[in-house]
């Protein structure tokens, strides 16, 4: 059973994704606050992260960049999650932080599923 974090200010978003990721075999850690996360996920060793990237105060941008500046925590692969930085012009930025991929919201539970298992499946090291 692998580990995920959910981080994303809309509660009602993360319990149902939640809902759906535990259905699937997944233990799952739900954050709506991002700071909160990034000082827990050190503890936890998530197989992989789903971030909402338009948060306040820290932002799914601001978590990843702070993460990947932790050694043992640096290649935890992360998905953003977005409706709003969704145009090409967003792509390098969202590149940049090491975000691996991005959801474009409203998203479909099939689709975290499949980018969870394609973020793991490339990553085995923090099963």
């Amino acid at each position: 059973m692998s580990r995920v974090m959910i981080i994303d200010d809309d509660k009602l978003f993360v319990e149902e994704a939640a809902e759906t990721l535990k259905l699937s075999g997944y233990k799952v850690h739900l954050f709506t606050d991002a700071e909160e996360a990034l000082a827990q996920i050190g503890g936890i060793m998530p197989a992989a992260v789903l971030v909402d990237l338009k948060m306040s105060p820290v932002s799914g941008f601001k978590f990843t960049a702070e993460l990947r500046k932790l050694p043992k925590l640096a290649n935890i692969p992360v998905i953003g999650m977005t409706g709003f930085y969704a145009n090409d012009e967003h792509r390098p930025l969202i590149r940049i932080c090491g975000i691996e991929k991005c959801l474009i919201k409203p998203i479909q539970p099939l689709d975290i599923i499949a980018a969870l298992e394609e973020a793991i499946k490339g990553d085995d090291s923090s099963k």
